[in-house]
């Protein structure tokens, strides 16, 4: 709950610091003198821009289940569903949260947590991870679920996806009104925004989206690490989260839906757009670390 009022405190210091810098550069004096209200426009941010983030956070866990197809372990049915819960179990308590609900889907090696609470987490391993490493392994990668969760890294991230949505709506609107006013200056007929509003502000929302996705990919990055390291400690020795890194650079990893790739234990390609940091740069972390204890 705590990060809940946090992320909608932040939501208002946001569109705060906007109308603030907007009055002090004079750009709020400009607008509203061409027809633009600036408060409007904020407002309209704001919604947009954490509206749906915070919409995707609140759903996550009801679209991850649907999407990936996971089966909830509601009573283990063998050994081995019996052990992933006790597991998962044993974490969440030496994490401090709440008992996650755990879940088994169909597919090739991955694992995720989603939640928009510490409390009331999910935790989903798929049936190739479990077939495709030893207990061991797959302990440490629930541990990387678990801390995850601990770290609240699902609000952080919508969080900082919220943040960056609003800035992209906002700037990309006041520029194209900029652009509108200045091709349309000596037009005393005009009434609103014109085709220059329209064309810079699609062009903007594409251009600005990418640079956002950017910088949300490389937050997430630095959370992997947090979420490995977190592991580690959960598990009180660092080498099967290594040797689990190492397992799954040898694998495939099955690609998750698009909204839960960031919570995997693996992601896709594409370093600047990558929600997760090459397998030998976090082993390597991992190495350094123990030898810098």
């Amino acid at each position: 709950m705590k990060r809940i009022i946090l992320f909608l405190l932040t939501n208002v210091a946001v569109v705060a610091v906007l109308g603030i810098v907007a009055s002090l550069l004079g750009v709020n004096r400009y607008l509203t003198a061409n027809g633009l209200n600036l408060g409007a426009l904020l407002g309209f941010a704001f919604v947009m821009g954490f509206g749906g983030a915070i919409i995707s956070l609140l759903i996550s866990k009801p679209m991850a289940k649907w999407s990936a197809g996971v089966q909830i372990i509601e009573q283990p049915r063998n050994a081995d569903e019996a052990w992933i819960v006790e597991t998962v179990r044993k974490f969440a308590d030496k994490a401090g949260i709440g008992m996650p609900e755990v879940g088994i889907f169909e597919g090739d090696p991955n694992a995720f947590a989603t939640g928009a609470f510490k409390n009331s987490a999910l935790v989903a391993v798929s049936t190739g991870l479990l077939q495709g490493m030893t207990r061991e392994e797959v302990e440490a990668v629930i541990g990387h679920e678990v801390a995850h969760i601990a770290n609240g890294d699902m609000v952080t991230m919508t969080l900082i996806q919220g943040v960056m949505n609003t800035f992209v709506v906002f700037l990309s609107r006041v520029i194209g009104y900029a652009v509108d006013s200045f091709l349309n200056k000596n037009n005393e007929n005009r009434s609103g925004p014109g085709i220059g509003y329209m064309v810079t502000t699609v062009v903007l929302d594409i251009v600005l989206g990418f640079v956002a996705a950017i910088i949300v990919a490389w937050f997430s990055r630095q959370r992997e690490f947090r979420a490995d390291a977190g592991a580690t400690q959960l598990m009180g020795r660092r080498q099967p989260m290594i040797n689990a890194l190492a397992r799954l650079g040898g694998m495939h990893p099955a690609e998750l839906p698009k909204s839960m790739a960031a919570m995997g234990i693996a992601g896709g390609i594409g370093k600047l757009f990558s929600t997760h940091p090459p397998i030998e740069e976090r082993i390597a972390a991992l190495q350094n670390s123990q030898s810098n204890g």
